[in-house]
């Protein structure tokens, strides 16, 4: 599996691991178990998500967490621009392009 984080999405990435394990002990662990699973589908086929902005970002959602891996493809992978809540402040890691 080859991606990296933008470092923003990375320090965010942390934080909603340390959240989600503050709540309840392991959810932390299965959020991050989650997120690799997704990291994994999307190395294989990254082209199966929809574009959400023109021209290669895309967004591929997580199934228990309702966050989702923001993401465009880079040469032998793909690079995370944020691990985006699907309902609080849209689009706010358009500065991270």
């Amino acid at each position: 599996m080859n991606y990296f984080f933008h470092p923003a999405a990375e320090a965010e990435f942390l934080e909603s691991v340390g959240y989600y394990e503050s709540k309840v002990l392991g959810l932390g662990g299965a959020f991050v178990e989650e997120f690799e699973a997704l990291a994994v589908l999307i190395d294989e086929s990254p082209e199966v998500w929809q574009i959400q902005l023109e021209p290669d970002i895309r967004r591929a959602p997580l199934h228990r967490f309702p966050l989702s891996i923001v993401y465009r493809k880079h040469p032998g992978g793909f690079q995370v621009l944020d691990v985006a809540h699907d309902r609080r402040r849209p689009y706010y890691w358009l500065t991270r392009l």
